[in-house]
């Protein structure tokens, strides 16, 4: 339901000057490339309001499947930056009788989203700060991943082990392209099989 986008927006409207709000929203409207989706996330951006935003597991709340993601707004933020987080891969699912299953944060991992967030740090593919500029220019897309940064790390090897690796990707890709054709042939055997009556 869209009705939130009017929530969203009555709250936007109505904090005062120094007034602060966290609220829950589908996740899907972090990255909407169109519609007044993108103009809510710019609206925080040009006003400078966006503190930062936790996208959370999915099934965190039982009553539903949604992903949900938590968008905190600072009218008073002097900070050019906002903290994004994807905390999507923390927590446990548990299924309790005849109910649906739903993700459990434990303790720990609670208080260290509330840590990296209040401390605003950035920890390696969990949160990254972000600034207004960044935002604006990947199309004011709240989503951390598109923002975390790419490490290459180097090993030093020798010509042989190189050569053996290479070897074993050879021969892997050969396996796979077998069975691919191996899976070609029966889907194709299966299909003869299919008539209209």
């Amino acid at each position: 339901m869209s009705v939130y986008l009017m929530f969203l927006q009555h709250i936007l409207y109505s904090l005062k000057d120094s007034g602060k709000a966290a609220i829950v929203v589908p996740t899907g409207f972090l990255t909407a490339k169109s519609g007044i989706e993108k103009k809510i996330r710019q609206q925080m951006i040009d006003k400078h309001m966006l503190r930062g935003v936790i996208s959370m597991p999915s099934n965190i709340f039982a009553t539903t499947g949604t992903n949900v993601s938590i968008i905190f707004i600072d009218s008073d933020n002097s900070d050019d930056k906002a903290l994004l987080m994807d905390a999507s891969k923390l927590g446990i699912k548990i299924k309790e009788d005849g109910k649906n299953q739903k993700t459990v944060l434990s303790h720990t991992e609670v208080e260290d989203i509330i840590t990296t967030f209040n401390t605003r740090q950035e920890i390696d593919n969990l949160s990254t700060l972000v600034s207004y500029t960044e935002l604006e220019n990947k199309n004011y897309s709240f989503s951390a991943g598109q923002y975390y940064h790419v490490k290459v790390e180097y090993a030093d090897i020798t010509k042989d082990e190189f050569n053996t690796k290479m070897l074993q990707f050879k021969n892997d890709l050969r396996e796979l392209f077998d069975m691919g054709k191996d899976i070609e042939k029966e889907i194709l055997i299966q299909m003869e099989r299919i008539n209209y009556e």
